[in-house]
C-alpha cells in the first residue's frame, strides 16, 4: 500500500515536487550568497571611518544576517506551499516574550548604542562613570569594561552608566594637580612660593600653559598653608602627582625651612 501511494505520488506531482526542491535549493544558495553580500556592505559601511564601534557593528551585522536568514526561510516554505502566516505570528509572539524576559538586558543595550552615537568617553579614555573611577578597555553592547587605577576589571551596565554623571578626565589637554604645602611662621613665605614656582616648573610632564600656581590657602597656627597646583595631562596625572610632593620636600630643605610645629599652649597657674 505504501508502494502505491509512493508511486502514484511520483507518477502524479513528482514533477512538480522535484521542481520545487530544485527552486528551493537555488532560493538557499542565491539568498544566503545576497544576505552575505548585504551584510558585508552593512559592515563596511558601519566600520568606515571608525564612527561605530566594532563591537557594535558585529552586533548589528548579526542581528541583520539572522534576520535576512529567517526571511529567506519563510520564503523557501512558502515555495512548498507551507502557510507562514502563522509561524510568522508565532515568532512575533516569541520575540515579545523574549524581549519581556530580557527587558533589564534591552534597556541596557538602548543607552549602549546611545553611548555609541553621544560618544561621552572611547576606549583609552581616564572616566567616572557609574561610580567607578578608572580606564575604559571596552565600550560593549550591554556593559562598559573599566580598569581601576588599582588595576581590577569592572564592569559597569551601561544603564547605569548613561543614567548618572560622566567625568571624562581625558576630554581636555589637561588637568590639575592639587597640592597643599605648610611653611613655618618664621619664614619668608613670599619667598618660599618663588622658590617653588621656579622647582615645580621643571617637573617632567608639567604643563606650562596653565602654569604651575602657589598661592596661600588659609593660615594657621603653625603657619600660613599653601595651595600647590601643576597641571599635566591625565596619563602623567600620577607622576607629576606624586613628584609635586618631592619638589616641596626638596625645595624647602633646600633652602633650610623649618618644620612647622604646633605652638605650646601656656596653661595659667
Amino acid at each position: 500500500m505504501n508502494t502505491e501511494t509512493i508511486w502514484v505520488f511520483l507518477t502524479t506531482q513528482g514533477v512538480d515536487f522535484g521542481l520545487k526542491i530544485l527552486g528551493a535549493l537555488a532560493a538557499w544558495i542565491v539568498g544566503r550568497w545576497l544576505i552575505g553580500v548585504v551584510t558585508r556592505l552593512i559592515g563596511a559601511a558601519l566600520g568606515r571611518g571608525g564612527k561605530v564601534d566594532q563591537t557594535l557593528t558585529n552586533y548589528l551585522v548579526s542581528i541583520i544576517g539572522v534576520v535576512l536568514n529567517i526571511v529567506l526561510a519563510l520564503a523557501i516554505l512558502d515555495i512548498f506551499g507551507v502557510k507562514t502566516t502563522s509561524f510568522a505570528a508565532l515568532l512575533a509572539g516569541a520575540g515579545l516574550a523574549i524581549g519581556t524576559a530580557w527587558g533589564g538586558l534591552l534597556t541596557h543595550f538602548a543607552a549602549g548604542v546611545f553611548l555609541q552615537v553621544l560618544r561621552p568617553y572611547k576606549v583609552g579614555d581616564f572616566v567616572t562613570a557609574g561610580g567607578v573611577t578608572g580606564t575604559v578597555k571596552e565600550l560593549g553592547l550591554f556593559g562598559t569594561t573599566i580598569i581601576t587605577p588599582d588595576n581590577v576589571t569592572t564592569i559597569v551596565g551601561n544603564n547605569k552608566v548613561f543614567s548618572e554623571s560622566i567625568q571624562n578626565f581625558s576630554a581636555l589637554p589637561v588637568r590639575r594637580v592639587d597640592t597643599l604645602a605648610k611653611v613655618a611662621n618664621t619664614v619668608d613665605v613670599n619667598d618660599a612660593m618663588t622658590r617653588l614656582r621656579t622647582a615645580l616648573a621643571g617637573i617632567a610632564n608639567v604643563a606650562t600653559s596653565p602654569a604651575p600656581e602657589v598661592e596661600i590657602m588659609q593660615f594657621t597656627p603653625e603657619g600660613p598653608l599653601l595651595a600647590v597646583r601643576t597641571y599635566t595631562h591625565t596619563d602623567h596625572y600620577w607622576q607629576v602627582y606624586f613628584d609635586t610632593h618631592k619638589t616641596v620636600v626638596a625645595t624647602f630643605g633646600a633652602a633650610g625651612y623649618p618644620v612647622p610645629e604646633t605652638p605650646v599652649a601656656h596653661r595659667t597657674i
